[in-house]
């Protein structure tokens, strides 16, 4: 059964647009659907979804609010230096752009957003920015890609993996989920060990010492070694994970599939912050 829900991420399939309408900081739908990323900009401490229909964040009253006015498929999703946004997907329907947005870039916190390459080529449905350095999975030809500005990438291992995760402290250290369990690379992604071991939907990696995973049940563990080991620090509610990340070794924020939680106790806890409609991500 596990590797038949992370078999099922793998594939990739469709869900259904949401209604929600709304503008920059005007209200969006009461919940969001098919998330494909989490993050906390480290600015203002903000947290950004990711989804099928655009960027959204939390206004006052707690109700979605799109970011902008792009109502993309934004797949991979993840800060770059300063609390840039770096995303790739698909652009929304009706709009004049590639099948594939490559990587696009977004300095004003998802307001506005500018191609930076691979445009028209590739779906990155991962991305990891850790040493000054981008590394992104990419899903059509189904390989890790390293780029140091952005522009120029580097292609590396071949593997079928729904997410990526590197070590803070060591560039050459990456890892994948995959549903054989993890797949560890210690050349910076040029190759991979086969996945075993523990099966992971999600990783994040935010300090040495605190790799978190989510499985695909929901369960959330903590590694202190990289991966090797792991200890159950809880369980997110609201079913099947849909996307994870710290923000340090306590702050955790995950969505399922109702809502978008977060943990200030490494997962033993957790507090609802947005609502979501049932629906896959990835």
């Amino acid at each position: 059964m596990v590797s038949a829900v992370l078999a099922a991420g793998l594939l990739l399939t469709a869900c259904a647009d949401s209604d929600g309408k709304g503008g920059d900081g005007k209200k969006g739908p009461s919940a969001i659907s098919h998330i494909h990323g989490v993050e906390v900009h480290p600015r203002d401490g903000k947290l950004y979804v990711a989804t099928h229909n655009g960027i959204y964040t939390p206004g006052a009253d707690g109700r979605p609010e799109l970011v902008g006015d792009r109502k993309d498929d934004f797949m991979g999703f993840t800060l770059g230096e300063g609390g840039t946004f770096l995303a790739s997907g698909h652009p929304a329907p009706g709009r004049d752009a590639p099948a594939n947005l490559g990587l696009i870039e977004s300095t004003d916190t998802g307001r506005t957003w500018k191609d930076r390459s691979l445009t028209g080529e590739v779906d990155f449905h991962s991305l990891d920015h850790a040493h000054s350095t981008l590394y992104g999975y990419d899903s059509t030809n189904g390989l890790l890609r390293v780029s140091k500005d952005g522009t120029d990438w580097e292609k590396r291992s071949s593997l079928k993996a729904l997410d990526i995760a590197v070590s803070p402290t060591d560039p050459g250290t990456v890892l994948a989920t995959t549903e054989s369990g993890i797949s560890r690379s210690t050349d910076g992604g040029k190759t991979f060990a086969a996945g075993n071991g523990t099966v992971m939907a999600f990783l994040t990696w935010a300090e040495e010492r605190s790799l978190y995973g989510v499985d695909p049940a929901g369960k959330i563990s903590v590694s202190a070694d990289g991966g090797k080991t792991w200890r159950q620090t809880g369980t997110a509610p609201g079913g099947q994970p849909q996307a994870l990340t710290a923000v340090d070794a306590r702050r955790v924020v995950v969505a399922t599939q109702d809502g978008v939680y977060e943990s200030t106790d490494g997962g033993a806890a957790f507090t609802k912050r947005l609502d979501v409609t049932s629906g896959g991500g990835h």
